[in-house]
């Protein structure tokens, strides 16, 4: 049997592009879910789709409830920007040179910190920052803190990070990049990390869990990965490292053997991407929620599909890592009617605001083991919601290396 997805046939789909690649095996392995959406609750801004099952991981693609759309082709992400130069970010203590002369009082930039760095948005469009998007270089490797969004032609701005490569402190470049070289290779941190920035706040939750993901890939990837031969730069390093040589997120999942079994970990949605997202596409789907070994731990959702398309990349492997290096206490298979009711749990716990006048706002919600975090573009034309997250922050899956047959 094959599942259907709005009235399609999803599996149908994959099995053209997952057979060639000789995955035959993987597509009749895809559970069998209910034929269409389904019906929120009343009022409900959203509907749940059928699920696209690959490995271990589960995405049930999202609509809005009315059809509409709004303007993600108006914004640049960060990889954009960095790639083409429009983006420019530094340690603190380099700002000088980004200052633009505008007026007589202007700001002292004096020594590097761990977590702000600089960023200047030099194009025609107003910058996009995702929690958990990773710029590499500097004096470490660092992740954004929290969702919010840089106007366009600013001034330099400084930007809440957190460090992803604990113990280096000496300058590798003077600018930050993207994480990866090409765009089809791209990743931000996984869910756990990233529930630790935007949860928990704390620079030493967030290195206790990228500590326990390199210790984790180190072992999911063996024996590919060769053990350095006994050096001071990688005895000096933490023994979650030491096989991997690096105490660096980014660098880990660089790594050419972790990077397999990253996209090893959800063959059908990493190596068929174009045609799930040509589906998705003609669904207009604008997120996902995700499920990993049966057990709902995240959403994401954009303004628009175009938002979601640009992002999916480094999304799915980062979705993909969570399942690789995780495993739940929960068993069975999440449906369609529990990622509804995921997205359909009313918020009624405190909120907390922030963000910059007439720029964004951030609202942080919780309720019960659901934390929500909206980022609402405030720009002149653009006033709407451009990325809401819903995060689980109780109960959710503990780390340990999963064999990727």
């Amino acid at each position: 049997m094959s599942k259907k997805f709005a009235g399609r046939t999803w599996l149908g789909m994959l099995c053209v592009p997952v057979l060639t690649l000789g995955l035959g095996v993987a597509c009749k392995s895809a559970p069998v879910a209910a034929a269409g959406p389904i019906a929120g609750s009343a009022g409900s801004e959203y509907r749940v789709l059928a699920p696209i099952q690959s490995g271990d991981l589960t995405l049930f693609p999202v609509v809005r409830a009315d059809g509409k759309a709004g303007a993600g082709d108006a914004f640049l992400t960060l990889d954009e920007g960095l790639r083409s130069g429009e983006v420019e970010v530094t340690e603190y203590g380099n700002a000088r040179g980004l200052v633009r002369p505008r007026g007589s009082r202007q700001p002292v930039y004096q020594g590097d910190q761990v977590n702000t760095l600089v960023l200047i948005n030099h194009s025609k469009k107003p910058l996009l920052l995702l929690a958990g998007e990773i710029v590499t270089g500097g004096k470490q490797d660092r992740i954004v803190a929290s969702d919010r969004i840089v106007p366009s032609d600013s001034d330099p701005v400084d930007l809440s990070v957190f460090c992803v490569e604990h113990g280096r402190w000496t300058e590798s470049s003077s600018k930050f990049g993207a994480a990866a070289k090409v765009p089809s290779q791209s990743f931000m941190v996984q869910p756990e990390v990233r529930r630790q920035a935007m949860v928990a706040k704390d620079q030493q939750q967030v290195w206790n869990a990228v500590g326990q993901t390199v210790e984790v890939m180190s072992e999911a990837a063996a024996p590919a990965v060769v053990t350095p031969r006994s050096s001071n730069s990688i005895d000096s390093l933490p023994m979650p490292a030491r096989a991997l040589g690096t105490t660096s997120y980014a660098k880990t999942m660089e790594m050419g053997a972790v990077a397999q079994k990253v996209d090893a970990a959800a063959p059908e949605l990493t190596r068929a991407r174009e045609q799930v997202l040509a589906q998705l596409k003609q669904e207009n789907a604008i997120g996902v929620v995700v499920a990993v070994r049966g057990e709902i731990i995240w959403a994401d959702l954009f303004a628009d599909h175009s938002l979601l398309a640009r992002y999916w990349v480094k999304l799915v492997r980062s979705y993909a890592a969570e399942g690789l290096t995780t495993v739940s206490g929960h068993r069975g298979q999440a449906t369609q009617a529990e990622a509804q009711r995921f997205l359909d749990a009313p918020m009624r716990g405190e909120e907390k605001s922030d963000g910059e006048v007439g720029v964004y706002r951030t609202l942080e919600s919780q309720a019960g083991t659901t934390d929500q975090f909206v980022l609402e573009s405030l720009l002149p034309g653009l006033r709407e919601e451009v990325h809401v997250s819903r995060v689980k922050v109780e109960g959710t899956v503990r780390m340990q290396p999963v064999s990727i047959e």
